[in-house]
């Protein structure tokens, strides 16, 4: 497949939702207009983020841009690894099958479960008092 000059994938987990462009460059990030060491902050979630260019031998070849909304930074990180990977599937055919072994083109299922009334929060009930 011919590489194409922009590709674009989005990316979600929890209540997180990314929007990631790639395109040729040298291995820059960048979400909301600042890089992503300064926009993370923690290791932890640099490494997440990183893990499917690092897996497919790519850390070097593309200027990423993200753009982030909803959720915590784990979350956004959760997602923007999301997109990233969709992006290197649907960049290259051949790549699928390594992403998908490592679960990386699987979004994350689980959300907060939402809180119900007469509780303190979703399942958490008030102190119960006999008397």
């Amino acid at each position: 497949m011919a590489q194409e000059a922009v590709v674009g994938a989005t990316g979600r987990r929890k209540r997180a939702v990314t929007r990631v462009r790639m395109l040729p460059g040298t291995g820059e990030i960048k979400v909301n207009g600042r890089p992503i060491e300064q926009y993370l902050g923690r290791a932890s979630l640099l490494q997440i983020v990183r893990q499917p260019l690092e897996l497919t031998n790519s850390t070097q070849r593309f200027t990423i841009l993200v753009s982030a909304e909803g959720g915590g930074l784990s979350g956004q990180a959760g997602a923007i690894r999301h997109g990233i990977a969709r992006a290197l599937a649907r960049m290259d055919e051949n790549l699928r099958p390594l992403l998908r072994k490592a679960g990386l083109l699987t979004r994350d299922p689980r959300e907060k479960e939402s809180k119900k009334y007469g509780r303190k929060r979703a399942r958490k009930r008030f102190q119960f008092s006999k008397r």
